[in-house]
Formats: structure tokens, sequence, C-alpha cells
């Protein structure tokens, strides 16, 4: 095959070939996936331009990739624990007024992780989870986003819908599921969804999430093609490191990547997933490194520094509208200070002590307010009545809720099709019938319209 015979072939992907036989095909600012499609590899070539290859030189010499002996990937901080920003130039990219309105979101919101963890131990709340040293990140990375930009939580991301407007009342008729709750009591407490918010609703199983922004990021790269006026958007997803060992992670990345959608991937690592820590879910130098793996930009932070994360959460951005679209993947770190949940003992797998130091030596909440006396904008007297004052806010919402009745029990079966079924049908008549058999049995008063709310089921959804 002639050498113009290959350049006439190629035009089209700008790949420009020399009359020197001697030299490699050269390209011009074509992606090598681009490039290696159709062009076999030379006698004298020096780079691989197999399929599936990347563009990679030719040696000779046999030595193996060993990660152990690799730097690990740096971790991006703003300002260190005790508050003082390490470089001066860049600073911190946020106003006072900014500074200290997410103090106090991150204030509240560990208020209310306290009361309504004791909340459940005292059985009136089945199931909590607490956001205990991972404040920064949630709400943090939510400060940086568009209002428009969708998003996909796990469960650790109270602090993102408290930062999108997310009321005390909301969460409350969510912890409580009573008949205001957005989800109609559906769904385990924690497990909190907004659509006015563009926040989907939480879901159980691990990493469901994480497919699932990748293909709403797919989507909304069409709308934003289709809709050049309007304000661009981007899907952004939450997960832990230990959602990042199941499938639906690779599968996801891989194709974001393929896909080139505009998304953001935050990987919460707080050294734990559950009951199992770091040193026995992965050897690999965390995620970070899997999402250059996978084609993606990638950054890991510094969970406990609040700036750090709204910088790179900022940036990653507007990465992911570049081009098109593309995704971008940020490990943030952190320390799991509370048990994963009300239904773990986490001293059954660590030291307390371990926890105490993290509390004590290094913590979000501590870094930010050390920023802020630093500033000469906070004291000890605005701590003290700032927590006074969200204490007072949490257990009026929670009073509230706590007293409002359940939703009615028909809400069990509307919503699933959009007509009954002759099944579902026959379900209500039996559920309807054992619970006039054995009122005493079934209390169906603390539930709105109680048993005769399922004679007025809609035979087909309006």
């Amino acid at each position: 095959m002639s050498l113009r015979y290959v350049a006439r072939r190629l035009s089209n992907q700008k790949i420009l070939v020399s009359s020197n036989p001697r030299n490699a095909v050269r390209t011009l600012n074509v992606p090598c996936q681009q490039q290696c499609r159709s062009v076999a590899s030379t006698a004298n070539a020096e780079r691989v331009l197999f399929p599936g290859s990347l563009n990679s030189k030719f040696t000779n010499t046999l030595e193996f990739l060993r990660p152990a002996t690799q730097e690990a990937i740096p971790t991006f901080r703003v300002m260190n624990q005790y508050g003082e920003v390490l470089d001066k130039e860049m600073g911190v990219d946020t106003t006072d007024e900014e500074a200290l309105s997410y103090y106090q979101s991150m204030v509240l919101l560990s208020v209310m992780d306290l009361i309504m963890f004791e909340a459940q131990r005292q059985g009136r709340l089945s199931f909590y989870m607490v956001s205990a040293g991972e404040e920064a990140i949630a709400i943090g990375s939510a400060s940086a986003l568009s209002p428009s930009d969708v998003l996909f939580c796990q469960y650790r991301e109270t602090g993102v819908y408290l930062q999108r407007g997310f009321t005390l009342d909301q969460f409350m008729n969510q912890l409580f599921a009573n008949k205001k709750d957005l989800g109609v009591g559906r769904n385990m407490p924690v497990h909190y969804g907004s659509a006015d918010l563009n926040i989907h609703t939480i879901s159980s199983p691990l990493a469901t999430q994480i497919p699932h922004a990748a293909g709403a990021a797919y989507a909304l790269k069409l709308q934003n093609m289709q809709q050049p006026d309007a304000s661009p958007r981007i899907a952004v997803c939450y997960f832990g490191e230990g959602a990042a060992s199941e499938g639906d992670f690779h599968g996801a990345l891989n194709i974001a990547a393929t896909r080139q959608v505009p998304a953001i991937f935050i990987c919460r690592n707080n050294g734990f997933a559950i009951s199992t820590p770091t040193s026995d879910q992965y050897r690999g130098d965390g995620i970070a490194s899997r999402g250059a793996g996978y084609g993606i930009e990638t950054l890991r932070v510094d969970g406990n520094d609040i700036f750090a994360v709204r910088k790179a959460t900022k940036e990653a951005r507007r990465i992911a509208l570049e081009d098109g679209g593309k995704p971008v993947l940020i490990e943030m770190m952190a320390y799991r200070v509370g048990h994963h949940s009300t239904s773990d003992d986490s001293y059954a797998y660590r030291q307390r002590v371990e926890v105490e130091d993290w509390k004590r030596r290094d913590n979000p909440i501590t870094r930010l307010r050390k920023w802020l006396e630093g500033r000469g904008i906070w004291d000890e007297d605005k701590e003290r009545k700032l927590r006074s004052r969200a204490r007072k806010e949490v257990l009026a919402a929670f009073d509230k809720a706590e007293k409002i009745e359940k939703p009615a029990i028909r809400h069990a079966f509307e919503d699933v099709y959009e007509e009954l079924t002759e099944e579902q049908k026959s379900h209500i008549n039996e559920l309807r019938d054992i619970l006039e058999r054995y009122p005493n049995e079934y209390d169906t008063t603390q539930y709105e319209g109680g048993v005769e709310s399922l004679a007025r089921l809609p035979e087909k959804k309006v």
C-alpha cells in the first residue's frame, strides 16, 4: 500500500503522512483511539497503532508496571488543619459571608444528626445515618453547582439537600414517614428525594445511582446540544468508596467515558464501607487511580477542607461542559467519625481512641471555625448561640412532624401501574378484609383516612 493511498484514506481524520518512509505517521489533534482504527503498524513505527491501544511507544525493555513503586496521587487542599490558607495568592475564592453561611449549615447538619441519632436510640425513629466528618464534602460541593444540575445521592448526602434548600420540615416529614412526606411513606428514613431541587430519590441498593447518573448525563448532553440557548446542565453522582467495589461503578464510568457525558462522579472515601476498612477493599491507590484507567480527568481532594472541595467542584463542572461534555472523577478524602448507621457499632472493628483522635485533631467543622476565628468574624459566644438556635429549630420541626398522621394506606398501591391490575384489586380487598376483621390487632386510626382510604382508590391514574 502506497503512502499516498494511506494519506487519501486518512485525509478526513487530519492525519499527515511524511513522504520519507523512515518517518512514522504523525497526527494533528486527533485522539489516538480514532487514529488507530484503520492504520496498520509499519515495520519501523515508533508507537503502537493497534486499535485497542493508547498512543504508546514501543520498547524492547521488559519492565512491568509496579504500582507500589509509583508515587501516590497528591491530595489537593487550600487550607491546613489549623485553618491557615496555604497559597495566599490563590485564596479561598469565597466571601466571608458565604463561608459563614456554609459553617452555619454544617453546624445545623451536625446538630440534626446528633438529635436524630438519639431519637432512633429512643425508639422514636426506625433508622438514621449521620454525616459526621463529611459535612464539608456535601455542603461544599453542592454550593459550587448550578441549581439546575441533576443530582444522584447515596445516603450520606444530607448536607447536599440542606444546601439546596431542603427544609427541616421536609427532613422530618421523610424521617417520620408522615402524610407530608414527599415519598408518602414508601421509603425508609434518610432516603430523601426532591423533584423541585433536581435530586433523584436515594435508593438503598449500593451503587445503583452511578449508572443512573451516567445515563442521565448522556440525556443532558443531548439536551444541551438541542437547546443551545438554555444554560447547560450536568449530572452529579455521590457515592462512597465501598460502592466503588460494585460492578455498577465500573460500568458507569466506562460508559460515561466512551460517551463523553457531562458528569461529575464524587467519591466520599471515608475509610470504611460499613465494617470493611479500605485496607480490605482494595490494594491500589484509592479510587482516584481508577479514573485514569477509564480515561477520565481525575482529582483527589482533602474532604475536610471546604474551600478545596468548592474549588475542585467548580473547576470540575467547567471541565464537564468542555467540548460538548466529558466526565470528571473527584475522590474526596475524609474519615467517617460516626457509625455507619444506627444499625452499626463501629467500635467492633476499630478502636474508639482512633475515632476520638480524628474528632480532636482534624474535622471539617473545626477547620472552618478556625479560619473564621482567624478572620475575626467568629467567637465562642456566637458559637454557643448558633448551636442553641439550631437545636431549637431541629426540635421544633421534630415535634411537629412526629405528631402528623401517617399517609393513607392506599398509597401502598398507587403509582405502580397506570391502572390498577386485577391482582392489585384482589390484594386491596384482602387487606381491607383483614384490617376490618381484626381492628384490635391493626390500628389504622394513625393513617390518614383509616381503612376507608382503600375504598377511594381510583381505577385509573388521573
